[in-house]
């Protein structure tokens, strides 16, 4: 991607995105070295609210952001005109149709086309939002998606707070400090089954320090 094509993207992190994120939050992030600065890498993160997407790819670098690739809802990101321009190009979403209207083998290839480019992509592996601070079963597809492409690291990434900054049904952002924890790369060079427990313990132990990191804010 050409720098042309880049400087709408960045103008909108730095001018919206990055001043929300953290001066309205207060975002308090962990082990942020961690995030693989280019790919073929997967972020998978717990999902409860629609700043999710944004909060990730806030932490990322101005000059980096071409590289990271949100696998997005259609549903709400490409509602209307303007949040589909929005999302399309400034954004960079790979849109997921949840209706089942679009062919999931034409967004697997999408998502195998960028991690073959060196792409990093975003990835929420419980599928849709849940209640606040509470973690979902994840769903396989993560999995092979992380198999398909060889040397595809996965790094999981706990957040906690934003599901009440922006809950779920909500249209307006409430000033609550939220935490972002990056947990260790892991390989899908295993089995399913253990590959999805050790992701699925990382993130219940990531999201767990949150909370204990928080509840000492409070103490003090």
């Amino acid at each position: 991607m050409s720098l042309f094509k880049r400087l709408p993207k960045q103008l909108f992190f730095l001018l919206i995105v990055k001043p929300v994120v953290y001066l309205l939050l207060g975002l308090n992030i962990y082990n942020k070295q961690r995030l693989p600065s280019h790919g073929p890498a997967i972020l998978a993160a717990n999902h409860n609210s629609h700043l999710d997407t944004l909060v990730l790819m806030a932490l990322y670098p101005l000059g980096q952001l071409h590289r990271v690739r949100p696998v997005a809802a259609a549903d709400y990101f490409l509602r209307n005109r303007f949040t589909t321009w929005l999302s399309l190009n400034l954004i960079g979403i790979i849109p997921l149709d949840r209706q089942g209207q679009v062919d999931k083998e034409q967004v697997f290839e999408q998502c195998q086309q960028a991690l073959a480019d060196g792409q990093i992509l975003l990835l929420f592996p419980e599928g849709s939002r849940g209640e606040a601070e509470e973690l979902q079963p994840l769903r396989k597809g993560i999995y092979h998606l992380a198999r398909s492409h060889a040397g595809t690291q996965v790094v999981p990434i706990a957040m906690h707070g934003l599901g009440r900054a922006l809950p779920k049904g909500g249209s307006m952002i409430v000033p609550f400090n939220a935490d972002v924890a990056i947990g260790e790369a892991l390989s899908a060079e295993q089995e399913c089954a253990p590959f999805m427990e050790q992701l699925q313990a990382s993130l219940e132990g990531l999201l767990a320090a949150c909370i204990t990191r928080r509840d000492a804010r409070w103490e003090d």
